[in-house]
């Protein structure tokens, strides 16, 4: 007896022990990470002097646009001007950067602009789930040819990938993102595969792109090389990016669908598992279900439409959405569709936004880590303009391929902290385009390298907007899809790394 009792004890304290290293191995709550990344921008303003640049309009593809002058760098000050710990009058400082960042910019874009898309969008496809008539009709496409499943995830992955790269599809994805997670899961599937047909194949074409008009469009006008030109090699790049982007996804899947317990998101995807309908429930539509899946479709549509002929945009978007939430609850509760009542259609709005409340409350975080460090205003005092300004005058000391894999490496950096594509364009190329004449590389390489910098990175940076929202959508904490994404990430880096190569030694 006190043998055995001493065994139990002995296993008990290894439990303990086993226990405690797996809490001190936990991959840190994304909240926590990006509060470290704050500390470490704050800190920054007491070592690195803010500066600014002249910025000068130029037409870019028939519109004017600001750029910066890389001629008129100066320091702020000559000695690294610090930061308050708590600011006054709607200043910033460390302690108010989270809610700075949350009222920053406009309707257009980061932060306030995506925050409202994200919550009006979660509380839209809230009713629109709630009908069920679109999981019934996705079952009736899709579900019932599982054998055909992998061949599905294939042409995902391609239409993605040519909406990324023809229309620069970023916040636009989140949506879809929300239809597929929840039906791949009733596949067999997780939601780690939803994300990477949708958002990652988005931002894989966007990177890869030859005619994406946030992105290698701006930066070719900027740069003064004809628009759309070196397309070949851009389109040869897609085509193998996305194949292998289809082959990774699918051999993937395939695994996740022997051994469920394997994928990094098994408990997160507990909830879709939980709320999935039996498929003898799913077998049959029922009446209304034409009518919502008829009103769905037009919605998309209709935001389809705008996006392409009318430049519609995240207010537009939102609202479209918003507007075919409505519309859907009222024929699901005409026809009585899962038992919708008013009452029932409002908690499932508030649900739906609820779920995407802590990807909304990210991007603010991230936000607030650019205005730490200044902000991304080219003529505003920021430690962003001294470190573009420093990269481009160390790299007129390297020439060659090498100065052209470490424009990719810097434009791989700098995604960081300014995630949208025109943007770091207008920031970035005015210096990268005349240093490539300095180093011996054409402008079009360098365009290369900032478009694979700019859009591959988007897959991982907790900064990225329409990363953060997918997350939401799926439910997984950022923590969990770096651990699953960064192989991949180094995957695509060495893919890029040897496209710029091959680039700048062909002449490209």
């Amino acid at each position: 007896m006190q043998t055995s009792d001493t065994h139990s004890s002995c296993a008990d304290v290894a439990d303990a022990e086993g226990q405690t290293v797996n809490k001190a191995w936990a991959m840190p709550d994304t909240y926590l990470i990006l509060l470290a990344v704050a500390l470490l921008a704050f800190a920054l303003n007491f070592l690195i002097p803010a500066g600014t640049f002249e910025t000068v309009t130029q037409v870019v593809n028939g519109v004017e646009r600001s750029v910066i002058d890389p001629q008129s760098y100066q320091r702020a000050s000559d000695e690294p001007a610090g930061m308050s710990l708590f600011a006054e009058g709607g200043g910033i400082g460390f302690l108010n950067f989270a809610f700075e960042g949350m009222v920053s910019g406009s309707k257009w874009g980061a932060s306030i602009g995506v925050f409202a898309f994200i919550l009006l969008t979660g509380g839209a496809f809230g009713l629109i789930f709630a009908s069920g008539s679109v999981e019934r009709g996705l079952f009736q496409v899709i579900a019932r040819n599982r054998d055909a499943g992998h061949w599905y995830l294939a042409i995902l992955c391609f239409l993605f990938s040519l909406g990324g790269a023809v229309f620069g599809m970023g916040e636009e994805v989140i949506p879809f993102t929300l239809i597929v997670v929840p039906l791949l899961v009733s596949m067999g599937y997780d939601s780690i595969t939803a994300l990477l047909v949708t958002y990652v194949a988005t931002q894989v074409g966007f990177a890869t792109s030859w005619m994406n008009p946030f992105g290698v469009s701006i930066a070719q006008g900027i740069a003064g090389v004809p628009l759309m030109s070196g397309s070949g090699l851009r389109m040869a790049l897609w085509l193998l990016a996305t194949c292998g982007l289809a082959g990774y996804t699918i051999f993937y899947a395939r695994r996740v669908q022997r051994q469920p317990s394997r994928s990094l998101a098994y408990e997160s995807d507990r909830v879709f598992r939980d709320k999935a309908v039996s498929a003898n429930a799913l077998q049959t539509m029922v009446r209304g279900d034409g009518w919502v899946l008829l009103l769905f479709c037009a919605g998309i549509a209709w935001m389809i439409w705008g996006v392409v002929e009318r430049s519609y945009f995240l207010p537009e978007i939102a609202s479209q959405f918003f507007t075919l939430g409505i519309v859907i609850a009222v024929v699901a509760i005409g026809f009585g569709l899962n038992g919708l009542t008013a009452n029932k259609a409002a908690a499932a709005f508030k649900e739906g936004a609820q779920q995407l409340l802590p990807a909304a409350m990210v991007v603010a975080f991230a936000k607030g880590i650019v205005l730490l460090l200044g902000g991304d205003d080219p003529q505003g005092a920021s430690i962003l303009n001294t470190i573009l300004h420093t990269a481009g005058s160390s790299l007129a000391d390297v020439s060659g391929a090498v100065s052209a894999w470490f424009m990719l490496a810097f434009q791989t950096v700098f995604n960081f902290f300014i995630t949208s594509g025109s943007g770091q364009a207008a920031l970035t190329m005015p210096i990268m385009a005349p240093l490539a004449d300095v180093v011996g590389v054409t402008r079009q390489t360098a365009v290369l390298a900032f478009q694979l910098g700019d859009g591959l990175t988007n897959i991982v940076v907790p900064t990225s907007a329409a990363l953060m929202g997918c997350l939401g959508a799926a439910r997984l904490d950022w923590g969990i899809w770096v651990r699953f994404v960064l192989p991949l990430q180094g995957m695509l880096f060495l893919f890029a790394s040897l496209a710029v190569l091959i680039a700048a030694v062909s002449g490209f």
